[in-house]
């Protein structure tokens, strides 16, 4: 039975979080009555829930259903930032992924079980469901041995007295074959973590799910303390668990070695937080939509995200001061967050759990660039009333990949999946643009120019000339050069790190605007829907790879 709240939990918070869990839980996605069923709550309160997360950007409302918004990742993103772990051996997991031609995984023991905190997986017909914010049985997983090496008897005892039902969730949200937590259960993995002691490494072998296997060790800090797993995962159809164990171990431990010494390394010193003004909108907010925005509730999730890189642990008064609340609201809405979870106190200095992960990380983790664009592409299409398409560079082609079409008699008629030559159309030369200057000279000097118009640009002088004045401008206008009548305006949109990853265009036919009329009235409406989709995707990005379909 779970603890009685504190006499100074926030209610509200409590609320939100729940139904946070429940659209975690069904996927991203749920209808509001099913919500109210779930949680338990009234409609009304669902409702303002939902209303609230809606307007901090956690949860799109689309008529009655609630879907989880990347926004939400940033409380996730404050948990992977504060522990540090992703940023600095991420790139060591993503190498021995890329050399061994396997999945490779980081993960931190939480309450119940491991949970994964990256994720660098291979792309095969039978690929691997984990996500970021996965919670796991230490029973079923090699990872799981690993941490069970450091416990106590008092640890084991207590784990005796959960059985492994804490983990029961993770495992049937993926199929895992169903094997309760018997004493048999407990024992065999007793003697599987004493051969993981002795040898510093284990095996999952089909544990976790049948054609599944895993060798796993452990990331110790300086202190000696295990600070993760690292795992290389595998199917039977390419390993065994012993030849995968023979085939990996030995640069497993190599990439071991370089995460410790990384850990060693100092890290930088956290800057004092600076107010947020998180407060200041909230209060906003709350004056503005009134009953129907509940403001304790959007104060106690921007705690969250006082912590951050070089910030996993702060006094009370840091995170006053970095969210602008009240020491006394701070305090409560840490109170809260602590009898849920998903922080841990110690000498006065307060730390987020892995827990954290658990909202909403796990449904949006994988989420493609598409899904990210389609909303604010649809509120674009809403604004100019004409068509609005995303594309990537593909070869010396680009590739559709998600596309709001307006409803019009005569209209720009294109599918996902359709290729048109890049240097002709405008989202082709905002991608040729955005190259290194070396790889888009060799692109346009292998590409046949041919004509597709009698306007088409095919001198490759001429071609590179406009390609230097997109890549200045931000934005590529080609009036009729890819089909007689069309014309097209398109932007970048770029990932956290400034590269271009997308191009998003609006397109219509000649008679709608005139080229001086798309500059003036389109080019400020394309250039927002791009910083609103760029403000998602770096949320959703920085810790996690968005796929580009």
């Amino acid at each position: 039975m779970p603890a009685a709240p504190p006499a100074e939990a926030v209610a509200p918070l409590m609320r939100g979080i729940a139904v946070l869990r429940e659209l975690t839980d069904a996927g991203g996605r749920m209808d509001l009555s099913d919500l109210v069923r779930a949680t338990g709550l009234a409609r009304s309160t669902v409702d303002r829930v939902a209303a609230t997360l809606a307007r901090m950007g956690y949860v799109r409302l689309q008529g009655h259903e609630a879907r989880l918004a990347p926004r939400l990742m940033e409380l996730g993103n404050a948990y992977l930032a504060s522990l540090g772990l992703p940023g600095r051996l991420g790139p060591l997991a993503e190498r021995l992924a890329e050399e061994l031609d396997e999945s490779v995984s980081l993960a931190v023991p939480d309450r119940d079980g491991i949970r994964f905190v990256h994720q660098t997986t291979r792309r095969r017909a039978m690929s691997l469901t984990f996500r970021i914010g996965d919670l796991l049985p230490y029973e079923r997983t090699a990872a799981g041995a690993v941490f069970a090496t450091t416990w106590t008897d008092e640890e084991w005892a207590a784990r005796r007295g959960r059985g492994a039902s804490a983990g029961d969730a993770g495992r049937a949200a993926h199929g895992a074959h169903d094997t309760p937590g018997t004493d048999d259960t407990h024992d065999a993995f007793r003697q599987r973590t004493a051969r993981a002691r002795e040898a510093d490494w284990a095996v999952d072998d089909q544990l976790m799910e049948p054609g599944l296997v895993a060798v796993a060790m452990p990331v110790r800090d300086p202190q000696g303390a295990v600070v993760c797993a690292v795992s290389v995962v595998s199917h039977t159809s390419r390993h065994t668990a012993r030849s995968l164990g023979e085939a990996v171990l030995p640069r497993l431990r190599e990439t071991v070695a370089a995460m410790e010494a990384e850990q060693d390394r100092p890290r930088p010193a956290g800057e004092k937080p600076v107010s947020s003004g998180l407060a200041h909108w909230t209060t906003a907010s709350k004056q503005e939509l009134g009953a129907g925005f509940v403001e304790s509730l959007a104060r106690g999730l921007t705690v969250v995200t006082a912590f951050g890189e070089g910030r996993a642990e702060l006094p009370l008064t840091s995170v006053a001061e970095a969210t602008g609340l009240a020491r006394a609201t701070a305090r409560r809405a840490l109170i809260t967050l602590e009898h849920l979870g998903y922080v841990t106190s110690r000498e006065r200095l307060f730390r987020l759990t892995p827990g954290v992960l658990s909202l909403g990380c796990p449904a949006l983790s994988r989420t493609p660039l598409p899904d990210i664009a389609v909303p604010h592409m649809a509120e674009l299409v809403g604004l100019v009333h004409d068509s609005a398409s995303l594309a990537v560079l593909d070869g010396d082609d680009i590739r559709y990949t998600a596309r709001v079409a307006t409803e019009r008699i005569m209209s720009v008629n294109i599918t996902i999946g359709t290729r048109f030559p890049a240097y002709a159309a405008s989202m082709g030369r905002v991608l040729l643009a955005g190259l290194p200057a070396e790889e888009r000279e060799n692109r346009i000097g292998r590409t046949e120019l041919r004509p597709l118009t009698r306007r088409t640009v095919t001198d490759p002088v001429r071609l590179a000339a406009l390609l230097d004045g997109v890549r200045d401008d931000g934005f590529a206008l080609v009036d009729e050069e890819l089909e007689e009548g069309l014309r097209s305006l398109a932007v970048p949109v770029r990932d956290h790190t400034g590269r271009t990853v997308a191009a998003l265009n609006v397109a219509m036919h000649t008679t709608r605007r005139t080229a001086d009329e798309c500059l003036s009235q389109l080019l400020p409406q394309l250039r927002a829907t791009a910083a609103h989709i760029e403000s998602d995707l770096h949320v959703a990005g920085r810790f996690a790879r968005v796929p580009e379909v």
